[in-house]
């Protein structure tokens, strides 16, 4: 399925949603309906947002470079050697910029996880999805999809430079070890 085609689908499902929605409000004269698996009243807020943002990313665009490599880069501090992931270019403990590129080692550890099952409009085509928090081998947490059905606390992961379907866009994911 092509993401115009993804997107074409999800807005018919909004316009359902909210055209339910204005039967409630009408009938119930409240926003609010029950959640379908547990039964839980949700607030809805009536108005719809369709945001589309932009980034500069001038001063990190050398991890895009790298993610193009298969590569997951951060940046280190000269000066304190304080490493940063995701990169950024300047260090508030030294008041520098233009900080070192590093790789981000391939290996870490589970440290937390959460399953994403209500999920927001751009993802919901999307089935659920786990994200954890990793420690890699130099002590850095790297926040992360975790590619697998089943996720535990200490499990070992690799860090994996991934293409992101149905977007087209490269990433990277925790990938579990064995």
């Amino acid at each position: 399925m092509s993401l115009n085609e993804i997107r074409d689908k999800m807005q018919k499902e909004i316009s359902q949603s909210l055209s339910m929605l204005d039967n409630v409000i009408k009938t119930t004269k409240l926003p609010i309906v029950n959640e379908q698996k547990t039964n839980n009243p949700l607030w809805i807020d009536v108005r719809e947002i369709d945001l589309r943002y932009q980034i500069p990313v001038k001063k990190i665009f050398k991890f895009f470079e790298g993610l193009k490599e298969g590569k997951v880069l951060a940046t280190k501090c000269p000066k304190c050697g304080s490493v940063y992931f995701p990169p950024q270019d300047d260090c508030p403990k030294c008041k520098i910029s233009n900080l070192e590129w590093i790789e981000m080692p391939k290996e870490g550890e589970i440290m937390a996880y959460t399953v994403i099952n209500v999920k927001p409009p751009s993802f919901s085509h999307y089935q659920d999805y786990i994200v954890g928090i990793a420690r890699m081998n130099n002590g850095v947490n790297v926040l992360g999809w975790v590619r697998a059905k089943e996720v535990r606390v200490g499990m070992k992961v690799r860090l994996e430079v991934v293409e992101r379907k149905p977007e087209g866009y490269l990433t990277y994911e925790l990938v579990p070890v064995g």
